[in-house]
């Protein structure tokens, strides 16, 4: 399928790629923030709608369940309607369901809100990395993939914290409401500036294969989701699981039989786009416990406040950031291959080191720890992110996306899954209330993450030393 560029008329191309990673970062803060703002106020909402805390859980899980549903098919919708269509609708929407949500009191009108709004999100990631891919060259895509990959990582880390500050200080429906007027610029800017990509060919939505992968995909999000809690025995979840797998395996088999399937799996024969997406998935089962394990570990195990907690999380967000610059240069100077293997096997040691903090560590340290573990995975989301198109062609590219967005949304899910098994089986229940079996307890869980992060390295030992050199051999590109 041939590829259609409309931009916007009198807008300098320069400006456009100096504003674009911008506004794509922008809208990844929105979605990646929202993922685990609302974690820290669901006591406060939960007494405010007059419901249950447990009950509460569904207005989580419902924004997953849709993400999981609805970013198989934003490939799909970027070639039909073009990319600047899409991205626009995905921000108006979202920010609609934000609106809606904070407007709510009564809970399962959130639910259905957090849904509207968990479509709009699942769009702007890989329609935003797609429109990304289009309009830099390989060369210019690392700086721009390292700039966009920043949010998507600080979001998870500040949404917690700024949850909390946010029920202690203001009112917990401005959880909500602080979408809308970032919505709004952005939706100005995107009609304004964001190019307009689209197939100029017409492919058919695969209907069946949205029916078969959506439902498997939202079954196994909602089981990871309720994973650990005792509202469902172990066999109802091994039920979910076996029927979930067999919706998954089904559309495997259709889509191998299918000349226009939802996903396109062969791509997975490309050597690169197979080590990049394989590869991130696993080593997001790894990072992606942290997130639920430090909190802990810092108010469990220190005797922290949610807010101190937070704070000692932010210098994983300013070594995100500082890793934009280098990036690029780091690449080209050792390849994929030995950065993503070293890389990881440096994250996994981090992992690791977390075992050692306990009452009468000294805080500096925890601070130097968390700003390495901050900068080491920020490079390596980069690097993943723009290895998945080194060897794609521009006419899969929308399929390519959708692919390894899926996949990461999958991997977050499940890393958070892992890590909850993990806290159950080193912290049984007769240890809860202890708080040095609880220290002791994750301790084990972080040795066990960095092994297994360790062990990822497996799969990118699969890459050949040049693989990628298409990606980093122009230098010095300007992207505003």
């Amino acid at each position: 399928m041939a590829v259609e560029t409309r931009t916007s008329p009198g807008v300098p191309p320069l400006a456009v790629k100096g504003l674009l990673p911008w506004l794509v970062a922008v809208a990844f803060f929105m979605e990646s923030l929202d993922t685990t703002i609302l974690n820290t106020a669901v006591p406060v909402v939960s007494n405010a709608l007059g419901v249950s805390v447990l009950s509460m859980k569904a207005v989580l899980a419902s924004y997953t369940l849709s993400l999981a549903v609805f970013i198989p098919i934003s490939g799909w919708m970027a070639d039909r309607f073009g990319t600047r269509r899409v991205f626009a609708a995905a921000i108006g929407v979202f920010s609609l369901g934000s609106l809606l949500c904070g407007l709510m009191s009564d809970l399962h009108l959130m639910i259905a809100c957090r849904l509207l709004q968990g479509c709009g999100g699942a769009m702007m990631v890989p329609v935003g990395r797609l429109t990304l891919v289009r309009t830099f060259s390989k060369p210019e895509l690392i700086r721009a993939m390292s700039f966009v990959a920043i949010p998507a990582m600080v979001g998870p880390m500040l949404g917690p914290l700024a949850g909390g500050l946010i029920v202690a200080y203001l009112h917990w429906r401005m959880i909500f409401f602080l979408n809308i007027p970032v919505g709004i610029v952005g939706l100005v800017l995107v009609y304004l500036h964001l190019p307009d990509y689209r197939g100029s060919g017409f492919r058919p939505l695969d209907l069946l294969g949205l029916i078969l992968f959506g439902s498997g995909i939202a079954l196994l999000s909602y089981v990871l989701e309720i994973f650990g809690e005792h509202a469902l025995s172990a066999g109802e979840v091994f039920g979910l699981l076996t029927i979930s797998f067999a919706l998954i395996f089904g559309y495997y088999l259709h889509a191998r039989r299918t000349a226009d399937p939802l996903l396109q799996l062969g791509l997975f024969r490309i050597r690169t786009f197979a080590a990049a997406v394989n590869g991130g998935f696993v080593t997001r089962l790894g990072i992606g416990g942290a997130p639920f394990l430090l909190p802990l570990l810092y108010q469990v195990g220190l005797g922290l406040t949610p807010v101190q907690s937070g704070l000692l999380i932010m210098p994983q967000a300013i070594a995100s950031m500082s890793t934009k610059a280098v990036m690029p240069r780091l690449l080209e100077r050792i390849g994929y291959r030995r950065l993503l293997v070293t890389n990881t096997v440096a994250i996994g040691v981090l992992l690791m080191l977390f075992a050692t903090i306990r009452p009468g560590t000294p805080l500096w340290l925890i601070v130097v720890q968390a700003f390495g573990y901050g900068a080491l995975p920020s490079m390596q989301y980069t690097a993943m992110n723009t290895l998945v198109y080194a060897d794609v062609p521009e006419t899969s590219a929308s399929g390519a996306s959708s692919i390894a967005s899926t996949l990461q949304q999958l991997s977050i899910s499940f890393g958070v899954a892992i890590a909850g098994l993990m806290t159950v089986f080193f912290v049984p229940d007769h240890a809860r209330a202890d708080p040095g079996a609880i220290i002791t307890g994750l301790h084990r869980a972080f040795l066990a993450l960095g092994l297994f992060t360790i062990g990822s390295t497996l799969v990118f030992r699969r890459l050949k030393s040049d693989d990628g050199a298409s990606e980093t051999r122009q230098k010095d590109i300007h992207l505003g």
